[in-house]
């Protein structure tokens, strides 16, 4: 009869290798370079799976993923350094406990879009809509620093993916494979983006009643789904439910 350690180990063998999976998905698609990025996975309510600091995240060693407590505080010694961006993990979790998975990328057209400060805060495309509702763009905070996860703290509550300004794309989900999915929604909704600005200098928006649709219909759902209080119709539109 298996014990509840051997079933502890076995999801964290398991989500081990999901993770470099997903990290050599992420690379493999130019949503990372170099040694940008970052993933982590929470295993239950007292232990994160994180990836190291200053290493290529298309070749992760699932052996060198760094296990911590939920502080983020290396359970081994001797484990590598994890990654720089762990304070911004560890307030997503602390903000979410619906979540189980975050990852972080600097993909090329959402970090631009941010830096032309052209926001996918509004309905655009309504599959879009449907499954991640509204994706605002926060405030500046310095990489790799605590400010970085206050600018998220209050977004990240009612939205599962974030444009981080100047920075990146962070993205979360009830596993590793929904965190990576939603991040790469939010590249190919960027790409589109781009693409329109270049040919006609603006992106037209769903008319209301249509992103209220989706957002109704889908996205509410999902969230009430999760046991999440806040809603948030757009930008500066949350209301408690």
């Amino acid at each position: 009869m298996s014990t509840w350690a051997d079933l502890s180990l076995a999801l964290e063998n398991n989500t081990r290798l999901i993770m470099v999976e997903v990290g050599a998905r992420m690379y493999q698609r130019g949503l990372i370079t170099a040694y940008d990025g970052n993933l982590s996975a929470r295993l239950d309510a007292e232990h994160l799976l994180v990836t190291p600091s200053g290493v290529c995240k298309g070749e992760l060693d699932p052996i060198t993923l760094v296990l911590t407590d939920k502080l983020g505080q290396p359970l081994n010694p001797a484990a590598p350094k994890p990654s720089s961006e762990l304070a911004l993990h560890l307030e997503i979790y602390r903000q979410r406990p619906d979540v189980k998975a975050v990852v972080h990328a600097h993909p090329q057209n959402a970090v631009a879009l941010t830096l032309a400060h052209i926001s996918l805060a509004d309905g655009i495309l309504p599959e879009v809509v449907a499954t991640l509702g509204h994706i605002p763009t926060t405030d500046y905070g310095t990489p790799s620093s605590h400010a970085s996860a206050e600018v998220s703290r209050r977004l990240i509550r009612s939205h599962d993916a974030l444009l981080l300004a100047r920075h990146g794309v962070v993205a979360v989900g009830k596993d590793l494979w929904d965190a990576y999915f939603k991040l790469e929604t939010v590249e190919h909704l960027s790409k589109i983006v781009a693409i329109t600005y270049q040919m006609v200098g603006k992106v037209p928006i769903l008319p209301p009643a249509e992103v209220r649709h989706f957002i109704d219909n889908y996205w509410v759902k999902k969230q009430q789904a999760d046991g999440r209080a806040e809603i948030c119709y757009g930008p500066g539109r949350c209301q408690c439910s």
